[in-house]
């Protein structure tokens, strides 16, 4: 167990095993010495009441204090956790349904950063917390208002109401409840889809454009002037415009931080070129929601009202409410937008760069041969960066390769200023790692 890898770049994702159960006891059990008062919530995976329980018992076996406010998104137990010392949250967000996680949350909703993950790291490993005698510990005790503080922070920031036709599509997930009835409240007219809370996922639950042909062909049938999607627990999403045509995450971005006003975008290294190109600071940080919100923690607290982060995962985190990605809040920003423009004008007036996103199943063993061949392609005019992954840049584009922080795969991006230096790029990022891993193969072999 010494040195052990728990946490990705968001949370701890596992596939849903005995193992897994036995380790969130332990997780519980860390979380709770340190942490003596924690809210939990689930997103609607089957397994999550397991998971729930099975984390709550070391949490409780630790003399902690816990509240359990129900099956909500991620957002809104992170709102909530201002009134505790930490929140958790059980989710594998937008994995596929035999995985599920937990994700720790701060008081100012931020995620557990590099400190604080390692201190529950070496807790569990150690496997030495003390588990409190039978007269310390407490029942876990319902939080119902959590969802309405939640729903009433966002509306006070929206006191007239929208005269739209919008549709929804939760994918079954922990946001079903909450974003229809959130826009119910601002006036639109919610045409709902796969918003029943089963837990069974009747799309791929990942908000990307190959997953959601229903929703933006209901878009069109219907004739509604906006289509929102979520991931599993709510922290994503993705927007159809009233043509039907899916809004790329990184233009959702710009378009969020400029109808706020902001002068600072944090965001990540992945993140278009196009951010850099709109009159915004820009600072960026490694892959992961996480690692966004600690670059905004950083900053004073004066600057907040100025400040924006998003991913273009469609994360995006609205520093005013709350260091957590919040899709619940971005879904009344975004409808707010439309109140007043045609989201697809706005779309039009940001620049576009041809982006191919991808990878290949694979661990991060081989990107030490993966950076040796890069850094020949650098001497070709190039520059590479090491701050997460592998970047390589020239003037005309950039190819980024980096592990997954969530799955077992090694994820490829590439941007340029055309659609074949993009290709090239890509292939380039493919091509090498596929001959890395057939060298490691034949020298193992």
């Amino acid at each position: 167990m010494k040195g052990m890898k728990l946490f990705g770049s968001s949370g701890i994702r596992k596939v849903v095993d005995k193992e897994f159960l036995q380790l969130a006891f332990e997780i519980g059990l860390a979380a709770g010495s340190s942490y003596r008062s924690l809210i939990m919530g689930c997103d609607t995976r089957t397994s999550s009441d397991a998971l729930r329980y099975a984390f709550l018992s070391g949490l409780l076996s630790s003399g902690a204090r816990a509240s359990y406010a129900g099956v909500l998104p991620t957002p809104t137990i992170a709102y909530a956790t201002r009134k505790f010392e930490a929140g958790a949250m059980i989710t594998a967000s937008h994995n596929p349904p035999q995985y599920n996680g937990i994700k720790l949350i701060n008081p100012d909703g931020s995620a557990f950063d590099s400190a604080q993950r390692q201190q529950v790291e070496q807790l569990v490993s150690a496997k030495s917390t003390r588990t409190a005698t039978w007269d310390e510990i407490r029942q876990c005790v319902d939080y119902p208002d959590a969802l309405e503080e939640h729903i009433e922070r966002i509306l006070a920031d929206f006191p007239a109401r929208f005269n739209l036709k919008v549709v929804v599509d939760c994918g079954c997930g922990a946001a079903s409840t909450t974003t229809p009835y959130l826009l119910s409240k601002l006036g639109c007219d919610v045409i709902p889809l796969n918003c029943e809370p089963s837990g069974y996922f009747p799309r791929e639950i990942e908000p990307i454009p190959e997953n959601l042909g229903e929703l933006v062909r209901t878009v069109k049938s219907e004739g509604a002037d906006l289509g929102i999607a979520h991931d599993g627990d709510g922290d994503r999403i993705a927007v159809i415009d009233e043509g039907g045509r899916f809004v790329a995450a990184d233009k959702l971005m710009a378009i969020f931080a400029r109808q706020l006003g902001v002068k600072r975008v944090v965001t990540t290294i992945d993140a278009s070129m196009l951010i850099d190109e709109l009159g915004f600071e820009v600072v960026r940080t490694r892959v992961g929601d996480a690692f966004v919100s600690d670059e905004l923690r950083r900053s004073d607290r004066r600057d907040i009202e100025d400040e924006f982060g998003g991913e273009s995962s469609g994360c995006f985190i609205f520093p005013r409410v709350s260091l957590c990605p919040d899709a619940i809040y971005g879904a009344a920003r975004i409808a707010h937008i439309a109140s007043e423009h045609r989201i697809s004008a706005l779309v039009d007036q940001i620049p576009s760069y041809p982006v191919l996103r991808g990878g290949v199943p694979g661990d991060k063993a081989v990107m030490k041969d993966v950076e040796k061949r890069l850094v020949t392609e650098a001497e070709s005019g190039g520059a590479l960066e090491t701050m997460d992954g592998l970047k390589l840049a020239f003037s005309d584009g950039w190819l980024l390769i980096r592990p997954s922080g969530t799955e077992p795969k090694i994820r490829i991006t590439a941007e340029a200023m055309s659609e074949q230096r993009a290709e090239e790029l890509y292939n380039l990022g493919l091509r090498t790692i596929e001959e890395c891993i057939v060298e490691r193969e034949r020298a193992t072999a």
